[in-house]
């Protein structure tokens, strides 16, 4: 029998989730001879070197690297994982040290002490890699090491966000004697020291994730092993479900097949809906003559139909977004459609030609093939008919595969392309401070120093992210009037398992990456 809870609780702060009970007994008592725990997703890796990862990597990082600081079950700020303990030592929020746990080790038995710590941040700014973390960085000055287990952040300015920013899985640590100081490594290695180790690894296919005895630190693992199968699409992937081939799905459920699962067409399954905070947005590259130009920009925000994209496309499983920064989070704005209110092509034919553009303005519309979800390709064909439809657009669309992808918009190639984000940290500065800048995550310098240099530093200055609404609130503005980036729609999280799968309700961080260690089979119901 399908089971379906909508009762849904509160996941640090976030993200919810909730897991159905069912009734009977399992035959099996012992939950590991069943083998490995299988989970689903359409989101690979693009590496497997945290120095060259800005994006959905992180998933895998969180369970075979560690962080100093990370995420319990239940917890909305960051606490001790390597380290066993962290906190600022100066009222000025401009240090920040960590003490680790003593007689750590890597999964290769190397010892890992404040050196390695030290190690892994410099490589992340000396390799600089082009779709890397160093922007998150931007405040860290210098890292000090006092013996084998004292780490100091010295900031150059103050930044109560930098413990969120060293939760990350960005900020995994490496052994020196196995990753390069100054290149990445790319042998298709790892050995890090967080709850598993990656046994082995076939790029776009699946990882093999096994207990890593050596480990220390706050995860409890519920099980003895994890297999990542990768999948290209969600229709397979949730005919891997049904054929017990995976006993769970997780990131990249297509909106039909989601459908599907509440309409109760699947048997011996449960569904996971819950609260999500990742987004989905346009960018606009100054570099292009027509994206340059803010008429131009105006005038799609004024055509754009998010409520029909949600609707057609999503089947509303995806909520409306009006805001760079999601609903859910403290700054949360509906700026762009207190600005440009209901789609109307009567006020985009004004905004155009006020600004003596009278001709259909002809942009170029990129999107990645295999990041986001099964829709992506619908997605962009129902903006090229919103925005043709108009009267005011001529619409052309191009794809590639996500790791050309990435290469492309780093490079300034595309006047106009979709982007996803999944939160670094659970505030909302991580959805403002990532795109704007001279160096971005975006690839499109946007200066905003209004942004970059008053608001985000003084909030940045405050412990109580709740007194900071009104530079959020400025900052989100800002970006309405400018117009460079223009939200779409937030998503939700979906999770499909077998009906003999638990953990479920305890397995999202504040990122909502899963952490597969609270996995586990059922061993009575």
């Amino acid at each position: 029998m399908f089971n379906r809870n909508r009762c849904l609780r509160k996941l640090a702060a976030i993200a919810s989730v909730s897991l159905v009970a069912g009734c009977g007994v399992l035959s099996d008592s012992n939950p590991d001879s069943k083998g490995p725990i299988v989970v689903g997703t359409t989101s690979a890796p693009s590496t497997l070197d945290p120095a060259a990862a800005w994006d959905g990597s992180w998933e895998l990082f969180r369970n075979i690297y560690q962080t100093l600081v990370a995420y319990p079950n239940g917890a909305t700020t960051p606490q001790p994982d390597a380290a066993k303990s962290c906190a600022f030592t100066d009222s000025s929020n401009r240090t920040y040290h960590c003490a680790l746990r003593p007689d750590m080790e890597f999964a290769d038995g190397h010892p890992l002490t404040a050196e390695a710590v030290k190690y892994s941040i410099d490589r992340i700014r000396a390799i600089d890699a082009p779709s890397g973390p160093a922007g998150l960085l931007g405040s860290l000055d210098r890292v000090e090491i006092r013996g084998d287990l004292d780490v100091f952040f010295h900031l150059d300015q103050p930044d109560t966000t930098f413990p969120f920013v060293l939760a990350t899985p960005a900020m995994s640590i490496v052994d020196p004697r196995d990753y390069p100081a100054e290149s990445l490594r790319e042998d298709g290695k790892v050995f890090g020291s967080g709850p598993y180790e990656l046994r082995s690894y076939e790029e776009g296919k699946r990882a093999v994730l096994v207990r890593n005895d050596r480990y220390q630190g706050f995860a409890e693992r519920q099980n003895e092993a994890v297999t990542i199968r990768y999948f290209q699409g969600s229709a397979a992937m949730v005919e891997a479900l049904r054929a017990k081939d995976i006993d769970l799905t997780y990131r990249g459920l297509a909106a039909g097949d989601i459908i599907a699962l509440q309409g109760h067409e699947a048997k011996d399954l449960q569904l996971v809906d819950g609260a999500g905070t990742d987004i989905s947005y346009l960018v606009f590259n100054p570099k292009d003559p027509w994206a340059d130009k803010i008429a131009v920009r105006k005038a799609v925000a004024q055509v754009v139909d998010r409520a029909a994209i949600a609707h057609k496309v999503y089947k509303d499983t995806v909520d409306p977004l009006y805001s760079m920064v999601p609903k859910g989070l403290t700054g949360h704005t509906t700026g762009f459609f207190d600005d440009f209110g209901e789609p109307d092509v009567a006020k985009a034919r004004r905004i155009l030609t006020d600004a003596g553009i009278t001709e259909r303005v002809p942009l170029t519309l990129w999107y990645t093939t295999d990041r986001y979800g099964s829709e992506t390709a619908r997605e962009f064909r129902e903006l090229k008919t919103q925005l043709e439809n108009s009267g005011l657009f001529t619409i052309t669309l191009k794809s590639r595969p996500w790791k050309t992808y990435v290469v492309g918009y780093q490079k300034g190639e595309y006047p106009v392309f979709g982007r996803g984000w999944f939160p670094d940290f659970p505030d909302a500065d991580n959805f403002i401070a990532p795109f704007v800048g001279e160096q971005n995550a975006l690839g499109t310098p946007y200066p905003a120093s209004r942004i970059t240099k008053e608001l985000l530093p003084a909030s940045r200055r405050q412990s109580d992210r709740a007194a900071v609404v009104k530079q959020f609130e400025e900052a989100q503005q800002i970006l309405v009037d400018d117009a460079r980036l223009l939200p779409l729609w937030q998503g939700r999280q979906y999770v499909a398992a077998s009906d003999d799968i638990s953990g479920g309700e305890r397995a999202l961080d504040p990122s909502t990456i899963m952490m597969m260690w609270e996995l586990h089979r059922k061993t009575s119901w």
